[in-house]
């Protein structure tokens, strides 16, 4: 577990890992988390940077995009689940297209997404941990 507790009243104690492969897209979630409160543990494109920030234990809570560029992030989710760090799956496709046992049980908000619904969704994540 990480270091610090999760207090989804005080986001700014909360570090979010963004792994999502559009970058305007990554960005922009970037941005809004930040405004919205949370800091920001690291934003990976690639499933390789994801697994070495996850490898650092410096996030206490992760948005995924299913599928960087063609290859699936559940190694990403496994090791997210290793380590007790809550995730949000983000995908254009559907809960039931996602098969993968390693998004089993995760919240899973379709593209395009309200970030609003987003937000809401990552508070009450950190609320059950």
């Amino acid at each position: 577990m990480p270091d610090h507790a999760l207090q989804p009243e005080n986001p700014s104690n909360t570090r979010i890992l963004i792994v999502e492969d559009e970058a305007l897209l990554a960005y922009a979630l970037e941005e809004l988390l930040i405004h919205d409160g949370f800091t920001i543990a690291g934003v990976a494109g690639r499933l390789e940077a994801a697994l070495d920030i996850i490898a650092t234990g410096n996030c206490d809570a992760a948005i995924l995009d299913a599928n960087l560029a063609g290859t699936s992030s559940a190694p990403a989710a496994t090791a997210l689940t290793a380590l007790g760090v809550p995730f949000i799956v983000v995908s254009g496709y559907s809960a039931a297209q996602l098969q993968e046992v390693s998004f089993e049980g995760a919240i899973h908000l379709q593209k395009p997404c309200d970030i609003n619904a987003l937000t809401a969704a990552l508070r009450e994540l950190l609320k059950t941990r």
